[in-house]
């Protein structure tokens, strides 16, 4: 046992707080809870609480655990996903959220019918709810499992199958305003945690000279670096980021379900856009608060403040390494004092629950609205509620047994990424010419996403066995992506868009058009904000070029 008898206690009462307010939020409303109070809050959400939830149903225990590795293994290389995120915030806000709003979506495969035809509803549906059981919630499994063994001891499929069951509980029962309010004390919690165990290694470290000093004796200077020259190393030169993250980016944070269903819960359009930029601003932090400690990890290590005896070793090239996988958890233990590492493991428990709260409420809403619906027209709202429960409870049993299938990867966040590489491009593609081309017709985006979807698979399958040439990621999803704009280019004027009045309303006509909206007046319009976060963007990249 690595830990206090108090730190125990403290992550015990915190789960039970969670789990105590995420039943009660529910029943305070009503007995018989409709489904869009189930699966969108009412419609009622308030762009404070859409922002901490977007940015909770993103930032796992994956993030915390996997950032941290990061940054030991590379720098501050990974926070680009982190930074570049706000520049998707901001296209979501500006140019996908109008239409998701005024065309009262319940979901984004509701939105491909309505832009496209059926075939492309179904098919993202499935879709989506296959990348929510990997992506958002079977990682982020494996992530909670590694630190809690880590930790406690405790066999990990123990702990993991625990957890599941207590956010399972009051996220099946209490639908998506559990989740979000949840979410909301969650995001704090997680922020609140990161910035302990930042001060704590940074205060270790002695700041910013005796950083860089070590840094330069090992001659890695390259790790405060967030912008890579072609053909650097790690497959994240400048070019791989601003090509490939994109695709990445415009899928995860514009057009899959997890991440959008806050902003479709909004009060009204204003307050799903502050949302979605106050996000981008919240997600300035991790690379100081979740990639940064990593880093600290590693100049402790080369300083020998850092005893990493404690994490078991892997085999690399020709040597035995520490396997990184563990450095968060290690400096839990090692640099903070009773007391506070319990509320540590707090931030890594909301981390957890709220990424899995989040993927299951959009999993139900999804089978629930686009595959039970269809075969049962005349459902009532009970059924859809009970529906979405059930597809829940499955999603959980399915997404615990894909566990150890992903145990090999090396580096989860490679491994999460490396996923989602290969399930974007053709996602981002009819989303994007969707909304931004009135000749993108619906036959055209339902072979794009079929052939393009295709076309991922068996790029990841032979790329895993050998076959392939071995190319980065992140270029990967932007070639796939360029072929999946090729094909839907060509196959639109083989198939000529016929409009349908509803399909007819869900394009801009300009680029320009979307900026004409009018929104709040004052510093919280949409325009001056989306601004004030690009300038810091700016700055940021400059400083850490």
């Amino acid at each position: 046992m690595m830990i206090s008898t108090t730190d125990i206690t403290i992550s015990i009462l915190y789960l039970l707080l969670i789990v105590t307010i995420g039943l009660w939020i529910p029943k305070k409303k009503q007995d018989t809870i409709s489904s869009d109070e189930y699966f969108l809050a009412g419609k009622n959400l308030k762009w404070p609480m859409i922002g901490l939830a977007l940015f909770a149903s993103n930032i796992s225990c994956l993030h915390l655990v996997s950032l941290a590795q990061s940054g030991f293994d590379s720098g501050l290389l990974n926070g680009n996903f982190e930074w570049m995120a706000s520049f998707t915030l901001i296209l979501l806000a500006l140019f996908f959220i109008p239409f998701y709003i005024r065309s009262g979506i319940s979901t984004l495969p509701d939105f491909l019918e309505k832009r496209y035809n059926r075939a492309c509803r179904d098919w993202l549906a499935f879709v989506s709810i296959l990348s929510a059981i990997v992506i958002h919630i079977a990682f982020s499994f494996l992530a909670g499992g590694i630190v809690l063994e880590t930790l406690f001891g405790v066999n990990m499929y123990v702990s993991i199958g625990l957890i599941a069951l207590l956010t399972g509980i009051y996220t099946i029962i209490g639908g998506l305003r559990a989740v979000v309010v949840t979410e909301t004390i969650q995001s704090i919690v997680l922020i609140g945690g990161a910035l302990i165990i930042t001060w704590f290694s940074w205060q270790k470290v002695g700041g910013w000279e005796p950083l860089t000093h070590v840094l330069s004796v090992e001659g890695e200077m390259n790790r405060l670096s967030m912008i890579r020259p072609i053909g650097d190393a790690s497959g994240l030169s400048w070019i791989a980021v601003f090509l490939g993250y994109p695709v990445l980016g415009i899928w995860y944070w514009c057009a899959d379900q997890t991440i959008v269903q806050r902003a479709l819960g909004a009060k009204d359009e204003n307050h799903a856009k502050t949302g979605a930029i106050f996000c981008g601003y919240i997600k300035l932090l991790p690379v100081f608060i979740f990639v940064l400690p990593g880093l600290l990890a590693y100049v402790l290590y080369k300083s020998g403040t850092l005893d990493l005896s404690g994490l078991p070793m892997i085999q690399q090239g020709d040597h035995m390494v520490p396997d990184s996988k563990g450095i968060y958890t290690l400096m839990i233990t090692q640099l903070l004092p009773k007391g506070l590492v319990g509320v540590l493991i707090a931030a890594l428990l909301s981390g957890l629950m709220s990424q899995i709260a989040g993927a299951l409420n959009s999993i139900s809403t999804l089978a629930s609205y686009d595959i039970y619906k269809r075969f049962k027209p005349a459902a009532t709202d009970k059924n859809l509620v009970a529906a979405g429960r059930w597809s829940a409870a499955i999603a959980l049993v399915v997404s615990l047994l894909l566990l150890p299938l992903l145990n090999r990867y090396t580096s989860l966040f490679e491994g999460i990424n490396d996923v989602i590489a290969h399930i974007a491009p053709p996602i981002t593609c009819v989303f994007l010419t969707g909304i931004f081309w009135k000749k993108a017709s619906a036959k055209s985006a339902q072979y794009t996403l079929w052939w393009g979807s295709l076309a991922g698979i068996i790029v990841f399958v032979t790329g895993k066995l050998g076959a392939g040439p071995a190319i980065p990621f992140m270029m990967m999803a932007f070639y796939l992506f360029a072929g999946c704009l090729l094909l839907q280019i060509v196959l639109s004027y083989c198939y000529p868009v016929v409009h349908t009045e509803q399909s007819n309303q869900l394009y801009w006509r300009s680029i320009a058009a979307p900026l004409r909206i009018p929104g709040w007046k004052g510093l919280a319009n949409y325009k001056v904000l989306s601004g004030g976060l690009l300038l810091i963007m700016a700055v940021l990249y400059f400083l850490f070029r």
